[in-house]
């Protein structure tokens, strides 16, 4: 056997915990928090050693949110009552979309957004510009 494998074989039952997909929300869990903990020592260190393992790790969570929690689409006018909602605005707050009887149009669905009202949405919330597509 190899010094690789002969090592990796003396170390396994405590590195495999954190060389499993996850297959149920404990698993999930363990790992999030693994990932955590790593991220925190390894900082912004892009060479750091454990760098492959938070890679690893972190492809695993975004695939079982992928599957277990798929994000729901959202129309522009939808996202926009939300960040509203979130940011304690109302429809006079956004006198960069316009009048507030256009605002309250957009928000009732009987007018679109047009593409000067979409780019300053973006930037007033700091989204991009597809939040509101």
């Amino acid at each position: 056997m190899s010094a690789l494998i002969e090592q990796a074989a003396a170390h396994w039952e405590f590195v495999s915990p954190l060389l499993r997909k996850p297959k149920s929300e404990v698993d999930y869990d363990r790992l999030a928090g693994a990932l955590d903990e790593l991220l925190e020592r390894v900082g912004e260190d892009e060479a750091h050693p454990l760098m492959s393992l938070v890679e690893i790790i972190s492809e695993w969570i975004e695939a079982w949110d992928h599957q277990q929690r798929p994000m729901l689409e959202a129309s522009g006018v939808e996202a926009l009552r939300y960040l509203m909602r979130e940011h304690g605005l109302n429809q006079s707050d956004l006198s960069g979309v316009g009048a507030q009887s256009v605002v309250s149009e957009i928000l009732s669905g009987r007018r679109q957004l047009n593409l000067r009202q979409i780019r300053w949405l973006a930037e007033r919330f700091g989204v991009s510009v597809e939040t509101f597509i």
